[in-house]
């Protein structure tokens, strides 16, 4: 027998797996000679009304097996197959490599960055010692800059068939099942490395190869058409005066580089690959105390069976005759914030929280939108310029803040009524912070703006606007401020043939999901178009 339920609970019901399966036995009158399996398929928290509800939808197998939550994946051995070249091992690129096995193409995935276990040493220096390796950090290597973050896995795209399908392969990696049916799914900050190992172990096994320590100097380009890459070996530069070029010959090249690697997006400029600016977003990190966020977000119910609570803040703000978004972008309940940057003289900000999000802290981007109106100054640089106007702000911090990677920070009312902070409140942020007038970092657009923002938030959350929070800046790469043109269709780029831009780092994606589902989308385009010939 069979049963399907949508069932509205109390948090102590639907969160306790006791009382919860003691609750479905009673309503469906199962006794203890009864075999059963309960599989939720959603789960999400209604938290509008001071009666909080968890909305389930179930079904529950009595006397009879389940078929298998995920569908296994028949991979090819592609030891011998054509390759294809994918720059970049971050979500879209290892999916993307993933895919082109199924499809019994060979990936070589080449990355710039170290893979998880030895990455992790660089991610301590920048915390306890202040040094960025510039290809070995938050954002360069092994599963890109989300193996080290939230590892958010919802995502706005309606292409919910992708969505499941790329949940799936994550399981079958070892993630958790309820990332199947959370409304808002995440991994970890500290489950996502071995995860992505699990990933790297496929590629391998199947025939595919990754190349760690290795960065992308040029493009082989013959008659508009990409035909491979020169590489060389990161981990030779500090010792050897040259390094032997090393050249990637494959059917295709799919560039999943993500929103960080400048010196790629200054590289296809050199030799006039078409490239536009494009809008981002720009601000900074506010961190609150976790309890603060679950008072407010659960109306001062008893928060221990709930998981941390989140919030999402929109507001549009007038400048002059124009309107500016002020949204908040990548909130981490429980989580801390670290260090982004990919260069030694700049701060960036960014936010991750552990699997279990049981940090003191919650922090969250907020953000202003940047268009063209504001890197004007900067337009002389062509597709350059949005990022030329990134850049700058970035080393502003790190000169104002001291030119380490303590970050520039100031308490949030303190910043909104336009007066210094004595003293900062305790943080997350290893490096440490530095009290400063966030208005000397950010250019003034963007202060008004996060002030009459951060003024309609504390209306909309009482409690929220305070001196126990503070800003710290500056959050920077929300998403890539150049766009790498490819055709609708194909997915190819405008121009070069068998050229792939992929996902963040080309203005085509947006976290985890997207970017590995724009990864498997190029996978399969190029296959189609070129594995054949």
């Amino acid at each position: 027998m069979i049963k399907n339920l949508i069932l509205e609970l109390p948090p102590e019901v639907a969160y306790d797996d006791i009382i919860f399966h003691q609750y479905i036995k009673n309503h469906l009158q199962i006794n203890d000679a009864q075999e059963y399996h309960i599989r939720i398929s959603k789960r999400s928290i209604d938290a509008r009304s001071r009666n909080i509800k968890v909305n389930i939808n179930a079904t529950v197998f009595i006397d009879e097996q389940p078929d298998s939550i995920v569908s296994p994946i028949q991979y090819k051995n592609v030891t011998n197959a054509k390759s294809v070249i994918i720059v970049g091992a971050g979500p879209a690129g290892l999916f993307a490599a993933l895919r082109l096995i199924e499809l019994g193409v060979k990936p070589i995935v080449i990355e710039r960055g170290k893979d998880v276990q030895d990455r992790r040493r660089d991610l301590a220096n920048i915390n306890k010692k202040n040094i960025v390796n510039e290809n070995s950090n938050y954002c360069f290597g092994e599963g890109g800059a989300g193996t080290y973050s939230d590892g958010k896995l919802y995502t706005r795209s309606k292409k919910r068939g992708d969505i499941n399908r790329i949940l799936e392969i994550m399981v079958t990696h070892g993630a958790q099942e309820n990332i199947l049916f959370e409304a808002h799914p995440h991994i970890g900050t500290n489950k996502l490395p071995k995860l992505i190992q699990a990933i790297r172990n496929t590629i391998l096994e199947y025939g595919g190869e990754i190349h760690f320590n290795t960065k992308v100097v040029d493009f082989i380009v013959n008659k508009n058409e990409m035909k491979g890459v020169v590489a060389v070996r990161t981990d030779a530069l500090q010792t050897l005066s040259t390094t032997p070029n090393i050249e990637y010959i494959g059917i295709g090249v799919i560039l999943a580089t993500g929103h960080s690697a400048r010196d790629i997006f200054e590289l296809l400029h050199q030799k006039n690959i078409h490239l536009e600016s494009k809008p981002f977003a720009l601000g900074v990190r506010i961190e609150h105390q976790q309890s603060l966020i679950n008072q407010i977000q659960y109306h001062g119910n008893d928060c221990t069976i709930l998981p941390a609570a989140t919030y999402s803040l929109v507001e549009q703000v007038k400048v002059g005759t124009t309107q500016k978004a002020v949204f908040s972008f990548c909130m981490c309940p429980g989580g801390f914030i670290v260090p982004s940057a990919t260069h030694q003289e700049e701060i960036v900000v960014n936010g991750m929280s552990p699997s279990k999000r049981d940090s003191p802290y919650s922090n969250s981007g907020m953000v202003v939108a940047i268009n063209e109106l504001d890197w004007k100054d900067f337009n002389h640089l062509g597709p350059l310029a949005a990022l030329a106007y990134q850049k700058n702000i970035e080393q502003k911090a790190w000169q104002i803040a001291g030119r380490t990677q303590a970050a520039p920070a100031q308490r949030m009312l303190d910043f909104v009524k336009n007066k210094p902070s004595n003293a900062l409140l305790d943080t997350s942020y290893q490096p440490g912070l530095v009290s400063v007038d966030m208005r000397d970092i950010l250019p003034s657009t963007i202060a008004y703006s996060l002030q009459e923002g951060f003024t309609s938030f504390g209306k909309k959350m009482k409690g929220y606007l305070s001196n126990d929070a503070q800003i710290i800046g500056v959050e920077s790469r929300t998403s890539s401020p150049v766009k790498i043109p490819r055709d609708k269709e194909s997915l190819e780029h405008i121009t070069i043939k068998r050229l792939f831009p992929c996902a963040e780092g080309a203005g085509y994606a947006g976290g985890i999901m997207s970017a590995a589902i724009d990864g498997e989308r190029c996978a399969e385009k190029l296959v189609a178009l070129y594995a054949s010939l």
